[in-house]
């Protein structure tokens, strides 16, 4: 009997000194990269979970949780690993959607996707992960993870760090991005070889999690919109549009030009500026040249020196090159090159290379 306790002692002593694995939960969508991203995980050694996580979908948009949800769990037990449901829908709700829903009434062009990071991946669901034990949090973004410090992904068509620039530092401690450092062409090799359904699953559009769908149609459905006026550069009335919340700034569709004034101005016009209050929309023939873009709601992942950078201000659009610096509680960024597109209420992302220095959102735009 005291041999036996001796052993017992033994046995424990000595596996309690064999290194555990890692554990991690990655975000399992249903799509290919989320797949790709819990096989390299496995191949690395950790003890590997998926999470699909339910969010809101309004009334009016085809509803698609239920077969993401599916291929998702079709997916976790191909790889052999366990599958966790998670129901967010009312915090996605009340973080992403109203969000979005006040920025585009108060004439503004927000990035519901940079909130749904910020709130639901690596806020709610990172919180569910910890409580849970979980030593990280992975997804299939195309970013890397550098020292606690955000990187662009390899693939730069691919390039996700965009929409990663509000996500708390501290946070980085616990994030892995495996698929940053493939191309999508590899990623998709895998996941053949593997033998997954994913390998030849279509890559997902439009909003974060709710899918491809009409802004303009999307928007009259959450708020109420009336017709107004088109104005042209001296304020003279020269068509109608469907709400001025509805556009933003360098659009060119959406609008109706009344015929007599066609032939002046023809069909290529861009809205310039709006007017919420008395919901009129200008335009012009050519788009407004951006000189400064005045920056609130600041991240910083390091400490910005005043100098040049790249910025971006949207998804996949080429770096534009600025001259950043501070004015008081303000980041200014002056414009080397020239840029029409850029609205109140966007993201810009500040880069020195590959690394992401910074991010904040549109406050100002000086022409």
């Amino acid at each position: 009997m005291k041999k036996t306790k001796i052993s017992t002692w033994l046995h424990h002593k000595i596996k309690s000194r064999v290194p555990k694995k890692k554990k991690v939960l990655v975000g399992i969508s249903g799509g290919v990269d989320s797949s790709v991203c819990a096989i390299l995980l496995l191949k690395a050694g950790y003890e590997v979970e998926g999470v699909f996580a339910k969010v809101w979908q309004p009334d009016f948009v085809e509803c698609t949780w239920r077969d993401e949800m599916k291929d998702a769990m079709r997916v976790c037990a191909r790889l052999n690993i366990p599958f966790h449901f998670i129901d967010l829908e009312q915090e996605y709700k009340a973080h992403v959607g109203d969000y979005m829903i006040y920025e585009y009434q108060h004439g503004r062009t927000p990035n519901p996707d940079v909130m749904c990071n910020t709130h639901i991946k690596f806020g709610f669901l990172y919180e569910y992960a910890l409580k849970h034990n979980f030593d990280y949090v992975a997804t299939g973004h195309y970013a890397r993870n550098i020292d606690g410090i955000l990187h662009r992904g390899l693939d730069t068509e691919k390039d996700q760090s965009y929409f990663l620039w509000n996500v708390p530092q501290i946070k980085f401690e616990r994030i892995l991005f495996p698929v940053g450092e493939l191309q999508k062409k590899d990623v998709r090799t895998i996941a053949k070889k593997h033998k997954l359904f994913t390998s030849e699953k279509k890559d997902s559009q439009g909003l974060c999690f709710i899918g491809p769908v009409d802004m303009k149609s999307f928007l009259k459905n959450l708020f109420t919109t009336t017709t107004g006026r088109v104005l042209d550069m001296n304020g003279q009335i020269i068509g109608s549009h469907e709400g001025a919340q509805l556009y933003t700034v360098g659009e060119r569709h959406g609008f109706v030009i009344d015929p007599q004034f066609k032939k002046t101005y023809g069909d290529a016009l861009y809205v310039i500026s709006k007017d919420i209050d008395q919901n009129t929309i200008t335009v012009n023939t050519a788009p407004s040249v951006v000189h400064k873009i005045i920056l609130r709601d600041i991240h910083e992942f390091e400490k910005i020196q005043e100098g040049e950078y790249e910025i971006q201000s949207r998804y996949r659009q080429k770096p534009l090159q600025a001259h950043v610096h501070y004015e008081g509680a303000l980041l200014i960024l002056t414009l080397t090159d020239q840029n029409q597109f850029i609205a109140e209420g966007q993201s810009i992302v500040i880069y020195r290379g590959e690394r992401c220095i910074a991010g904040g959102i549109v406050s100002k735009v000086v022409y």
